[in-house]
C-alpha cells in the first residue's frame, strides 16, 4: 500500500490481488472453510483518501462518511454496485477500529474505484485495509501491525494479506499470513465478464461437488512457487490451481467460455481469480500481455485488463 500525506489528508492506493493458488480444503466449525492460497497484489488499484474528522459532540464515536466515486466499465445493466454506508467494508473497518481503540475522532473518506466487484480481485478487502492502515496514522493510535491485522481478521478473510506488501501464502480463512520473498516482477491479462459471483454462492456451489471432494495438491504450491523464482514457465501454469473454479463454472457460462478462449492463446498459464468471476492469464513479459489482450478484446467478453505484479 503506498501512502501519502497532504495536509491532513492522507492518500493511499489499494491494490487488487490474484490468486495463483487456491485449494479449499475442510469447512470449519464456524462455517468457513480452511483454504491455502499465494495471492499476487497488483497494479489494478483503488484510491482511498482519508481525513480525521472531530469527534462527536456528545463525546461518542466520530462519524464516518463515506463519498465512492466509480470508474468501472459498466457491462450490463445487473453490474454489482459498490456497498455504500455499513455495508461497505470501509465503513465496518473504521467502525471495529474505533469499538476497540476508543478513539471518538471520525473520518471522511473518499473511495476512487477502478478495481470491479464482484470478480474475486479483493478490492473491498484491500480498501477496508487501506482504510485502517491510514485511520492507524491519522487518529495516532500507532498500533503494531499484528494488533491491526486482529481488527482486519474481524472484517473480511482477506484483508490481513493486504496489511502486507507482495506475495503472500495464505491459510486458515486466509489470516494465517506468510509473506515471502519477492517474485520476478510477473506480468498479467485480466477479463472481468457480465456476470458477478458471490464468494458464499460460489463455496456453497463447491460443497455440493463431488469432483472437489476427495483431492490431494500435496507440494502442488511448493513445485509452483519454485517455478515462479526462477520463471520456468513450461512449469508454472501446470501447477497453477483454483479448487473454486468448477462451482464458479457451474453457476456462470461466462467462466469456461473464458477458460476456453485463453486456452487457444499462449499464456504461461490461465484460471479464475478468487471466487471469480475475473478470469486471468500469465504473461512472459509486459509485450506479451499487451499483445494477448488485443486478441481477447475483439471477442467481447468483459473488461479486459493488462497489469503487473507489485
Amino acid at each position: 500500500m503506498d501512502l501519502r500525506v497532504d495536509n491532513c489528508m492522507r492518500i493511499a492506493l489499494a491494490p487488487a490481488k490474484l490468486n495463483l493458488f487456491l485449494d479449499v480444503l475442510d469447512r470449519r466449525s464456524d462455517g468457513f472453510h480452511d483454504l491455502e492460497t499465494l495471492m499476487v497484489p497488483i497494479r489494478l488499484a483503488d484510491q482511498v483518501t482519508f481525513t480525521p474528522t472531530a469527534p462527536a459532540s456528545d463525546y461518542g464515536h466520530g462519524s464516518i462518511e463515506l463519498i465512492v466515486r466509480s470508474y468501472l466499465p459498466r457491462l450490463s445493466s445487473n453490474d454489482a454496485l459498490v456497498p455504500r454506508g455499513s455495508e461497505n467494508l470501509i465503513v465496518k473497518a473504521l467502525r471495529s477500529l474505533q469499538l476497540r481503540s476508543g478513539c471518538t475522532s471520525g473520518a471522511r473518506v473518499e473511495l476512487t474505484k477502478r478495481i470491479p466487484i464482484g470478480a474475486g480481485l479483493g478490492g473491498g478487502s484491500s480498501d477496508a485495509a487501506a482504510a485502517l492502515r491510514l485511520a492507524n496514522h491519522a487518529w495516532h493510535l500507532d498500533w503494531s501491525l499484528p494488533k491491526l491485522a486482529e481488527v482486519a481478521t474481524e472484517v473480511g478473510s482477506d484483508v490481513p494479506f493486504f496489511l502486507t506488501r507482495g506475495a503472500a501464502v495464505c491459510r486458515g480463512r486466509g489470516e494465517r499470513v506468510e509473506s515471502l520473498t519477492p517474485f520476478p516482477r510477473l506480468h498479467f491479462v485480466i477479463v472481468k465478464p457480465t456476470d458477478s459471483l458471490s464468494s458464499a454462492s460460489v463455496f456453497n456451489a463447491h460443497d455440493s461437488l463431488e469432483s472437489a471432494k476427495n483431492h490431494s495438491s500435496a507440494g502442488q504450491l511448493n513445485r509452483l512457487t519454485a517455478n515462479l523464482y526462477t520463471r520456468c514457465w513450461s512449469n508454472v501454469g501446470r501447477w497453477m490451481l483454483n479448487r473454486l473454479q468448477g462451482a464458479a463454472s457451474a453457476l456462470s457460462p461466462w467462466v469456461e467460455r473464458l477458460r476456453q478462449a485463453f486456452g487457444q492463446l499462449d499464456f504461461v498459464g490461465h484460471q479464475l481469480t478468487g471466487s471469480g468471476s475475473a478470469y486471468f492469464g500469465i504473461c512472459r513479459h509486459a509485450s506479451h500481455s499487451r499483445r494477448l489482450a488485443n486478441r481477447l478484446r475483439p471477442q467481447q467478453l468483459g473488461a479486459v485488463y493488462t497489469t503487473c505484479s507489485c
